[in-house]
């Protein structure tokens, strides 16, 4: 009889599915990936994809209860039987979904499920129709996550923004269905007037701030400090951060908003004629540095310039990177004020004295030093008689008494034979030395030699006495 049962019961199942009948089921239990569904006294498999159109979260809730299906699948071999609910429920939705479709209009309301949430949008079940509502129509206001504003399974209403030619994507808005923020904006806000609120968002370029749900006003970078110098809106404010800002422009038709903090401050430029006069020295903070110069600030809002030549007196500087580092602090001198053009010319070699000033005695032409050759170059050498005094030897004047040239680390004397305070120049030379005293030598020789010639040299009177010598033998070897 079991047999029986079991054999006309595989009949009504194939029949079923041949037919593609309606047939009733008892859901058993949970199995992994879907249910276990009595047919006719046969185990089916209900996958979860197939209990719904919309995705199940709790499958639990339709154990024990009896349900209409159809079968989709039957493997002979193993005896198995595959079901599906959602396929009766997608011939109900396609009839609902083609009546829907064609009754959609621009501008209508119409009442929706929240399907599925991502990071992006959200779509909503229309009724056999889906639609995305983007995230920038969820609020007015600036928004995260859309979860921050819906949550699945919701129902709501929302509007039809837009659809394409054959109405396979809709686009729906959320917000629209509220009167914009910006229209209940009160009229007592006008330019000039201090607003508070919330940063909602930061860029390189500046900041918004939340005046009022759905308000925003961009505080731009050059709007946040009296300083010239401009750096990123990071390094004024942070997200979440409450602030009071001063309206700078207010356009209620294209709903625009311009704001500034550093107006809530005194412009430090007023009074920088009596603050920072020429000549006066303080200590700023390095704050940044091109190839041609160093920007220090002396306070918010005061920022100046050194140039590279004004950084020091004895160093010879390629980039200001290699003498300081940002967020040093130097003392610096005011060199010049353009108050107009809101300039000011700083140096910081100028708050000490200029110590070329004494080495230019101290290394006069023809003054001899001791020093080492600190490196070989192309077309001679170099030397460094002390911290800031490095001198240039050319190759002719490396050459020692011996013939021999110098070499790195030999140490020698050296004569100063060039010296330039405006250039910062100094060449030096170790052959002069004693080719100078050679030439001396010379000399000496020269004058010596002369003199003794002078000594040997007959005078006319010898001259006489001489040729009377030589008559008188004459005259007596004639008698003879």
């Amino acid at each position: 009889h079991r047999k029986a049962r079991t054999i006309m019961a595989w009949d009504r199942v194939n029949a079923a599915h041949d037919k593609e009948e309606v047939v009733t089921g008892f859901v058993k239990c949970r199995t992994k990936g879907g249910m276990i569904v009595d047919v006719f006294g046969i185990e089916a498999f209900l996958p979860g994809s197939q209990i719904d159109v919309k995705p199940i979260r709790d499958y639990d809730q339709y154990v024990g209860k009896t349900m209409e299906f159809k079968v989709v699948k039957i493997n002979h071999e193993f005896k198995n039987v595959v079901v599906s609910h959602k396929a009766l429920i997608e011939a109900d939705i396609e009839e609902q979904k083609k009546e829907i479709i064609s009754q959609l209009e621009k501008g209508q309301v119409l009442e929706g499920i929240v399907k599925n949430i991502t990071s992006y949008g959200v779509f909503i079940d229309l009724g056999g129709v889906d639609g995305l509502v983007h995230i920038t129509d969820l609020s007015w206001s600036r928004i995260n996550h859309p979860n921050e504003v819906v949550e699945l399974d919701q129902k709501l209403n929302v509007v039809i923004l837009d659809f394409d030619d054959n109405k396979s994507r809709i686009q729906l808005g959320l917000k629209q269905l509220e009167k914009h923020p910006w229209d209940a904006l009160g009229d007592e806000i006008k330019i000039g007037d201090k607003v508070k609120g919330k940063v909602v968002v930061i860029a390189d370029y500046g900041a918004f701030l939340e005046v009022a749900e759905g308000v925003e006003g961009l505080i731009h970078v050059s709007e946040m400090s009296w300083s010239t110098h401009l750096r990123s809106a990071q390094d004024f404010v942070k997200v979440g951060d409450e602030l009071e800002a001063v309206v700078l422009t207010l356009d209620r038709e294209d709903r625009k908003m311009s704001l500034g903090i550093k107006q809530l401050t005194p412009d430090p430029w007023t009074d920088i004629t009596s603050k920072y006069p020429v000549g006066s020295k303080h200590e700023g903070i390095v704050r940044n540095f091109t190839n041609f110069g160093v920007f220090v600030e002396l306070e918010e809002g005061i920022d100046g310039l050194i140039y590279i030549s004004d950084l020091s007196w004895t160093k010879k500087i390629k980039h200001p990177s290699e003498f300081v580092t940002v967020g040093d602090t130097l003392e610096v001198e005011v060199l010049e004020l353009d108050v107009e053009g809101r300039k000011l010319s700083l140096g910081h070699k100028q708050t000490t004295d200029n110590p070329w000033d004494k080495y230019e005695k101290e290394f006069a032409l023809g003054t001899v030093h001791k020093a080492s050759i600190s490196e070989i170059v192309d077309k001679g050498s170099v030397i460094d008689f002390n911290e800031d005094i490095t001198a240039f030897v050319p190759q002719r004047h490396m050459e020692k008494e011996d013939g021999k040239k110098l070499t790195k680390g030999e140490e020698a004397e050296f004569k100063i034979i060039e010296f330039n305070k405006e250039f910062k120049r100094v060449v030096a030379s170790h052959t002069s030395i004693f080719r100078e005293e050679e030439q001396r030598n010379v000399k000496a020789a020269k004058k010596k030699a002369a003199a003794s010639a002078e000594e040997a040299k007959p005078t006319l009177g010898d001259a006489n006495v001489q040729l009377q010598a030589l008559k008188d033998k004459m005259e007596a070897d004639k008698k003879k």
